[in-house]
């Protein structure tokens, strides 16, 4: 069962993806270093190594679906 802690939501706009929030910082509107071409590998379970721009804080995303990105560490609740 997938922790849901774990997961945060995205958002794609045209090619890029979005945070709505940063979950360890809070700043609105992040710009993700992903394209929509890289959530495919995300889907079938490639992790990767995720630097958020806005606090320059590391997660490593272990998996995604349609509407939320999965980390290796609890995301929710954090602030």
């Amino acid at each position: 069962m997938i922790p849901f802690l774990n997961t945060w939501p995205y958002e794609l706009i045209q090619q890029d993806v979005y945070f709505h929030d940063c979950p360890l910082c809070g700043k609105s509107q992040v710009l993700l270093p992903l394209r929509r071409k890289d959530l495919p590998d995300l889907i079938s379970g490639v992790k990767r190594l995720l630097v958020l721009p806005c606090c320059l804080n590391k997660l490593t995303i272990v998996g995604a679906d349609r509407d939320y990105l999965l980390a290796n560490q609890p995301l929710r609740n954090l602030r």
